[in-house]
């Protein structure tokens, strides 16, 4: 029994590369207490939209992200759609504390699925997002229609460290 409760302490507490050299012991943002949403605005250019996923921690403390959300599309069944997003290690990951209240985001890119051969894709309509926080293993639904590839193979998604909301 104490072994689970040392287990269980340890997995809610982000172990990231702290300033000084240490590590970092502020609390794991969790998807029970964070919400996930997409920002207002897409912005669109070259077969792609740009879309950010925001994190907002609805708690009553402190927490920390840290790295790269997991990022899927999904059915109305919330049913994975094809792959599953790519790193796009543009963006440094690095410690985001949010206090209550705060918000973080990350950029997501959806590829335009006419980008890819019809028969390498299969184009399918999504229903939205199946969202990881980084470090966590419950997910958020975040709806939001697209054109996503059915097929696994072809990467239509690429997501970008979180960083702080600016």
């Amino acid at each position: 029994m104490r072994a689970l409760l040392i287990s269980t302490l340890l997995l809610a507490v982000t172990a990231v590369p702290a300033a000084h050299g240490g590590v970092e012991t502020t609390p794991r943002c969790v998807s029970a207490s964070t919400v996930v949403w997409l920002a207002l605005s897409a912005d669109s250019g070259a077969g792609s939209t740009f879309v950010t996923l925001e994190m907002t921690n609805l708690s009553r403390q402190t927490c920390a992200l840290y790295g790269f959300p997991g990022v899927s599309a999904v059915d109305l069944a919330g049913r994975q759609v094809g792959s599953a997003a790519a790193r796009d290690r543009a963006t440094l990951a690095r410690v985001v504390r949010l206090s209550p209240g705060q918000t973080a985001g990350a950029q997501l890119r959806i590829a335009h699925v006419s980008n890819f051969p019809t028969t390498a894709c299969r184009p399918v309509e999504a229903a939205g997002f199946r969202v990881y926080l980084p470090g966590t293993t419950r997910s958020k639904l975040v709806p939001f229609p697209l054109r996503a590839c059915s097929k696994t193979g072809p990467v239509f998604l690429n997501v970008r460290a979180v960083t702080a909301a600016t």
